[in-house]
């Protein structure tokens, strides 16, 4: 039986501010480099008053976002279940997912009163992107979210990573978790950021439970996560924790495990003026071409290509018009 959607993701709702810093902003601002860290409303519009504003990027974000979105894009059927606040940020966000031909649980809900988080994406000269994240009502995110009647009417389900920081977002993980399994639904799973396998480890180990179907990670999350201090090493203990996963390994590709072999995807040269969502855009890319009819290798070529593409200019999104340029090219 067909089922009307490809993935379901869950996973924060924040409004992505992209903006470009210096080296010397971030030190100025104690802000460390490199990773995503949570902050207080405050302490965030005190980073956004340093900035020009004037000159920065918005859209809706969050990782899964990004991903269900890009899974939208390739020309697959998505939906996200998020929560956004009554506020002029959470109408851009509920109309921005629904112009980008995603379904969510925004469309026919009374929204709340409170603050829709948003995440300050600053980009440094080196490509490295740097998150300042304040959650708003996102923080919030409960297995309530969850829609059961189209996470059973999805191929597969698909879960962010950032929300382990939560014990309710931790809930909701493992209660979306479970309804897949009990219905015949695949699940994939994405590390999201070396911080949450830092931190919350045995919060994420607990999620990941007897394992996933799917696993996205990077190199460094590979090994954070194992607890193994090289990649081969990482591979082979991942294999406990996921029947397959993709490593993606930056400017050097990405290597998959399909649940037989490894197979190694070769990185397309891209002169990189902005990583973020590079990771995002792959896992979406990868979950569009395994749903619609292309191999664990096919699907690895496209995701590659996508996110060589992705960090040639700001954002961590496509237009839609260059995703199916890319679909052409293969």
């Amino acid at each position: 039986m067909s089922k009307k959607y490809n993935v379901y993701g869950i996973g924060n709702a924040l409004v992505d501010i992209v903006t470009e810093v210096d080296d010397q902003f971030l030190q100025d601002h104690n802000i460390e480099k490199g990773l995503m860290t949570l902050v207080d409303e405050e302490n965030q519009i005190r980073i956004s008053n340093a900035i020009d504003m004037s000159k920065s990027n918005m859209q809706c974000g969050g990782s899964a976002a990004n991903s269900i979105i890009a899974v939208s894009q390739f020309g697959g059927s998505s939906y996200y279940s998020c929560k956004v606040a009554d506020d002029e940020l959470g109408s851009f966000y509920k109309k921005d997912l629904n112009d980008n031909g995603v379904d969510s649980n925004l469309q026919n809900e009374e929204l709340e009163a409170g603050i829709t988080g948003k995440c300050l994406v600053m980009t440094s000269e080196d490509a490295s992107r740097t998150m300042n994240t304040f959650l708003g009502i996102t923080s919030d995110y409960s297995k309530s979210e969850i829609k059961e009647e189209a996470l059973k009417n999805s191929q597969y389900l698909y879960i962010e990573g950032y929300l382990v920081t939560s014990e309710n977002g931790q809930d909701a993980m493992k209660h979306a978790k479970k309804l897949a399994e009990d219905n015949g639904v695949s699940t994939a799973l994405t590390f999201s950021d070396p911080a949450m396998v830092k931190y919350f480890r045995d919060q994420m180990i607990s999620v990941v439970g007897s394992g996933v179907d799917l696993l996205f990670c990077n190199e460094e999350e590979a090994m954070l996560y194992t607890g193994k201090d090289n990649l081969s090493e990482a591979q082979e203990a991942l294999k406990k924790a996921a029947k397959k996963f993709v490593i993606t390994l930056g400017e050097n590709g990405a290597t998959i495990f399909d649940g037989e072999a490894f197979i190694d995807i070769e990185p397309y040269r891209a002169e990189a003026i902005d990583t973020n969502g590079a990771g995002d855009l792959f896992a979406g890319a990868f979950m569009y071409g395994i749903t619609n009819g292309k191999n664990y290798a096919d699907a690895g070529k496209l995701a590659s290509m996508a996110s060589s593409k992705v960090v040639t200019q700001f954002g961590p999104r496509l237009e839609s018009n260059q995703a199916k340029e890319i679909l052409n090219n293969l």
